[in-house]
């Protein structure tokens, strides 16, 4: 098997590691990746088949678990009640439990609430410089999810915060004081939701948090930790992922150039997929082999993990015609951005719906938009978002 190399913190492989992948996809559908010391996907058919293949999976083998350092113990509390996190039956439990609360009727019920926090932030630009990614990005999700969950709004930077220091654990820069301040903002977070699932349960409302609450499949219900992890992940996975798809989004726009055309209703569904499939939020994902498995000429064995690139495989041109080209005219097809299988992404259609929503409106009413200055994606990979989107209008 071909082995590549290629750290995931170089300055270059942040700002563009689609060099990369395009010539580790040309060796072969798998490779070993020296820096990961794994092996990794990188063709479209690899990564498609490994998402869907059951004996596959997000959870580890207990007999690879080992004792984790004490200090991440809070934040370690809220994965172990994690969906993402977890295989059939826990998963398949808690997946039916939160997609009876987290249904597509209450997603579209966010439209016209969207569409006004767009308009509402879009009057607060300044006419000075500023950065669209913390004014517009940032906010259209961030505050979604808040009023979806049913959690005060004004309690959206605190909720930001906790997001990002709970999700920098997956990124290759780790270190201990990465660590340190996941798990304090996982205690807080935990203690914040605590609070407020009790004051739910003795005051139901309209919202998110009460229908979690409610949700019952043949008798049984999520525990007050599923609730909670449950919560967590919307609110860590429904932001982070919508902020940077929409951030890289309208920097390829402001890049290379838009057509009206495409932000029209015939046209926004095919552009927010190609926005999804040129340069996704989320680049990898991975996966422990449950028993000795052949794919592609490769036996895993039980207990290999392997590495899933998904934007590798969104751009493979065995799956797309000039894939490496950006092209919202092409006919929409499946990427791989969302995942796929057990763990496709529940909160797909809020994120689609928001930027939907957002990028027209953005465009409507900021005709000269433009860059006023170079974007730089900010060292946080496998996630893949910009640092900042200078603007003016």
């Amino acid at each position: 098997m071909k082995t590549v190399h290629q750290s995931p913190t170089d300055p270059a492989f942040v700002q563009d590691p689609y060099r990369f992948y395009q010539s580790a996809r040309a060796e072969a559908g798998l490779a070993y990746w020296q820096d990961y010391a794994m092996i990794a996907a990188f063709r479209r058919a690899a990564v498609h088949m490994i998402l869907r293949d059951c004996r596959f999976g997000r959870e580890i083998p207990p007999e690879l678990a080992t004792t984790a350092p004490p200090h991440l113990a809070p934040f370690l509390a809220v994965e172990a009640h994690s969906m993402l996190e977890a295989e059939p039956p826990r998963h398949t439990r808690l997946r039916k439990l939160v997609m009876r609360a987290f249904t597509s009727r209450e997603i579209k019920a966010q439209q016209a609430g969207i569409s006004a926090l767009c308009h509402s932030l879009i009057d607060a630009f300044p006419d000075t410089p500023f950065d669209l990614l913390s004014a517009y990005c940032t906010q259209v999700p961030v505050i979604t999810i808040c009023r979806l969950l049913g959690v005060p709004t004004d309690m959206a930077p605190h909720l930001l915060a906790w997001s990002h220091d709970m999700v920098a654990m997956y990124q290759a820069a780790r270190t201990k004081e990465t660590e340190q301040a996941a798990a304090r903002a996982a205690q807080e977070f935990t203690a914040f939701l605590a609070d407020y699932v009790q004051q739910r349960r003795s005051e139901p409302a309209d919202d998110l948090i009460t229908r979690l609450i409610a949700a019952e499949e043949q008798g049984d219900k999520l525990s007050n930790d599923e609730l909670i992890g449950t919560c967590i992940l919307l609110l860590n996975a429904g932001h982070e992922a919508t902020v940077h798809a929409l951030g890289n989004g309208v920097k390829t726009l402001l890049q290379q150039g838009w057509d009206p055309a495409w932000l029209t209703a015939d046209g926004i569904d095919n552009l927010v997929e190609e926005i999804l499939r040129f340069d996704p939020p989320l680049h990898m994902f991975t996966r422990y082999a449950y028993e000795e498995a052949e794919v592609m000429g490769h036996t895993f064995q039980r207990g290999d993990q392997v590495a899933l690139l998904l934007a590798s495989a969104n751009r493979d041109p065995a799956a797309e015609d000039q894939a490496e080209i950006f092209d919202p005219s092409r006919p929409a097809r499946t990427n791989m951005s969302f995942g796929g299988g057990l763990h496709f992404c529940v909160g797909a259609p809020l994120a689609r719906l928001e930027m939907q929503i957002a990028l027209p409106i953005l465009f409507q009413r900021c005709p000269d938009l433009k860059l006023a200055a170079e974007p730089r994606y900010s060292n946080s990979y496998h996630f893949h978002g910009l640092s900042a989107l200078r603007v003016t209008r």
